[in-house]
């Protein structure tokens, strides 16, 4: 997670949603990302799907099975949606995404008998998460006036 978070610290630097991910296998780290959304004019450039889509490229397959994704903020619904067809097997995850938060917030979908082989821990750099986020915003506050 400590480098899921630095890869948040980025993304806010750059003035993105500080977002951050990263994919393990195996021990070692075969994908990470940070929300680009911005600078890729892209609305599917979310950490998550960023991170899945460099693991991906580095296995050679897209099938990420015994995999752990460690992302700093609870996952959308599309990023759910990735992480699920990319058969990651372990979730941890920071803070919870009151707006769009897939799992346990807006969505509910933890319990979804789809995910049952999807192992989820969350709350994990709970506060520096939401502290980047919180940040974040406030800034664009700011600059709203």
């Amino acid at each position: 997670m400590g480098r899921a978070l630095e890869l948040a610290r980025q993304a806010l630097v750059a003035e993105e949603v500080p977002v951050g991910a990263v994919v393990v296998l195996g021990g070692e780290v075969v994908g990470e990302g940070e929300n680009r959304t911005r600078r890729d004019s892209d609305p599917t450039a979310h950490a998550e799907v960023v991170a899945l889509r460099e693991a991906a490229r580095h296995q050679g397959d897209f099938r990420l099975e015994g995999a752990t994704l460690y992302v700093t903020v609870e996952p959308c619904l599309m990023c759910l949606g990735a992480i699920l067809i990319a058969r990651i097997s372990r979730l941890v995850y920071g803070c919870p995404e009151p707006k769009f938060g897939a799992l346990r917030s807006r969505f509910k979908l933890a319990g979804h008998e789809r995910f049952r082989r999807l192992a989820m821990v969350g709350g994990v750099g709970e506060e520096e998460s939401r502290s980047l986020l919180r940040a974040f915003f406030e800034g664009l506050r700011a600059e709203d006036g």
